[in-house]
C-alpha cells in the first residue's frame, strides 16, 4: 500500500534540472504494426535508466489516454538527458532509428516532446495527503511551513 503524507510538504532539488515531457499519438489504431513498437519502446529504456541511476532520469510517471501516453520525466541535466539521447550503447538511439525506418513522418504514430531547463528558485509545488508524487520523487520533500507556506515564499525559497 502506497504511503500517504498527512501534512503539507513541498519538493526541493539542488541546483539546476531538467523536466521532459514525451508522448506518443496513437493517429490510426488500426494499424497496430505501426504503433505497437513505437509503445513497447519506452518502458524498455525506462527500465535500463532505472537500472543506471548515473544516467540522470530522477524520476519519471506515464500517464495513458485513450490514444495518447504521455511521460513526465526529470533529468539531472539537459547534458545528461542529451547524452542518453545519443549514446549508441543505450536503447534511446536504437528505438529512434527503427521508428524513423518505420513510421517516419507518414501519420500513423505521432511522437513528440519537450524539455524545460528549471534553474533555482523558478519551481514550486506543494503536496497535501499525497504519495511522493512527481518533482516530490525526484527531489527531496520538506515540510510547506513557514518561508515555505505559500507558493511565492516556495519560489524564494528555492533561489
Amino acid at each position: 500500500m502506497v504511503q500517504l503524507i498527512d501534512k503539507r510538504v513541498c519538493a526541493e532539488l539542488d541546483g539546476e534540472f531538467v523536466v521532459f515531457l514525451i508522448g506518443m499519438r496513437v493517429n490510426k489504431p488500426w494499424k497496430f504494426w505501426k504503433w505497437w513498437p513505437v509503445a513497447q519502446a519506452m518502458p524498455r529504456m525506462l527500465i535500463e535508466l532505472a537500472k543506471q541511476p548515473d544516467l540522470g532520469l530522477l524520476h519519471a510517471r506515464t500517464h495513458f489516454g485513450l490514444t495518447n501516453t504521455l511521460v513526465v520525466q526529470y533529468w539531472k541535466s539537459f547534458e545528461h538527458l542529451e547524452a542518453y539521447a545519443k549514446s549508441t550503447g543505450a536503447a534511446h538511439l536504437p528505438a529512434w532509428r527503427d521508428f524513423n525506418k518505420a513510421v517516419g513522418s507518414n501519420g500513423d504514430v505521432g511522437i513528440w516532446h519537450e524539455t524545460y531547463l528549471i534553474a533555482p528558485g523558478k519551481y514550486e509545488s506543494v503536496y497535501n495527503n499525497m504519495p511522493r508524487y512527481g518533482l516530490g520523487r525526484a527531489g527531496n520533500l520538506v515540510d510547506a511551513v513557514d518561508k515555505r507556506r505559500e507558493a511565492k515564499q516556495r519560489l524564494r525559497s528555492a533561489a
